[in-house]
């Protein structure tokens, strides 16, 4: 146990010694009671030293945690609480706090589609009536799509990935006349764009996959197929995605584009990737160019398009061929 958590646990045994007035408490009595719960929690036999003890009650005197506990001495040896009422258990929460807690309850309840969020939705619940000041519209409202297909899979596979259990997907991609099996030992859970995907590697010859969930026909577990890691599926795998594709048949390029003076305004506040940076700026027109290291997936395609007339790529050759050829066939859309 830390050293934060024993000093609460002290402060927690040494208010409900105080707030016991059918015995009197000398120093000396704190100090055991200390003690004989740092054993039961932590199974240390170590004694907690006096100084510690006094420390501790001048620390809940004062105002540093917020309790200012009216401890007081009594017939020159004894403590007590000089409000039998007080415990640091029910202290009122600050204006601050409360809305910290408000915050907090906001962004919990954002994960609402996880069977977890179920398990503590009325603890979060009654958190909010507990701490809520006055009624009030939630402040954080964050993107998402309650009708998408295949969020009924997100608790399943999110169990299988925490157990570290290998699974069997029947999936039925978009460009397939039929679903195919596959047997994966899964990864990670990515959120794009209101879409969900699971990442996982092929049992036999581990490679790699992501799967739409909302294409997802079938999620069995295989416990008999041992669990294998992916070394390469690291904490780094994404820094040069955008999106979720990625695979030894996508290039990775840097990509230099131009952006006229309204959309440079927005890719500069809302970098199309983590690296992207400004290589040059018109004074004349306010246009800028900017560069990225990126794969070119069809993520990064479907970015570059977003910005309509406002935004071209410029290099390498073949990012440049293919939204020419993007645009051309969508401008022969409209005839």
């Amino acid at each position: 146990m830390s050293q934060n958590k024993n000093a609460l646990l002290r402060y927690h045994t040494i208010d409900c010694c105080l707030r016991n007035t059918a015995r009197r408490w000398t120093l000396k009595d704190l100090v055991d009671a200390c003690s004989d719960a740092l054993y039961e929690y932590e199974g240390k036999d170590d004694q907690v030293s006096v100084r510690t003890v006094q420390l501790d009650l001048q620390m809940m005197r004062s105002d540093r945690l917020g309790y200012e506990a009216p401890i007081e001495v009594y017939e020159r040896k004894y403590y007590r609480y000089s409000d039998p009422d007080y415990s640091i258990s029910r202290l009122p929460l600050s204006s601050h706090d409360i809305e910290l807690l408000n915050g907090a309850i906001d962004i919990l309840r954002r994960f609402d589609e996880f069977d977890r969020y179920h398990d503590m939705a009325d603890v979060v619940s009654r958190l909010q009536d507990r701490v809520a000041l006055t009624e009030r519209r939630p402040i954080v409202d964050f993107e998402r799509n309650r009708r998408l297909k295949g969020l009924e899979w997100l608790n399943v596979i999110y169990d299988f990935i925490s157990s570290r259990i290998t699974i069997r997907v029947v999936y039925h991609s978009f460009n397939a006349r039929h679903p195919s099996e596959y047997f994966i030992f899964p990864y990670l859970l990515k959120e794009y764009r209101n879409r969900w995907f699971v990442f996982g590697s092929r049992a036999g010859d581990m490679k790699l996959f992501n799967f739409a969930l909302d294409r997802i026909l079938e999620v069995n577990p295989c416990p008999d197929i041992p669990y294998r890691d992916d070394p390469d599926f690291d904490d780094h795998f994404f820094d040069d995605v955008i999106g979720v594709t990625k695979h030894s048949r996508l290039p990775k390029a840097t990509v230099r584009f131009w952006a006229d003076s309204l959309q440079a305004s927005y890719i500069l506040t809302k970098p199309v990737h983590d690296s992207q940076r400004c290589v040059y700026r018109s004074n004349d027109d306010g246009s800028m160019t900017f560069e990225v290291d990126v794969v070119l997936n069809p993520e990064f395609y479907a970015v570059m398009m977003s910005f309509g007339g406002g935004v071209k790529v410029l290099s390498p050759k073949s990012a440049v061929t293919r939204m020419r050829d993007m645009f051309r066939k969508g401008a022969n859309i409209y005839g």
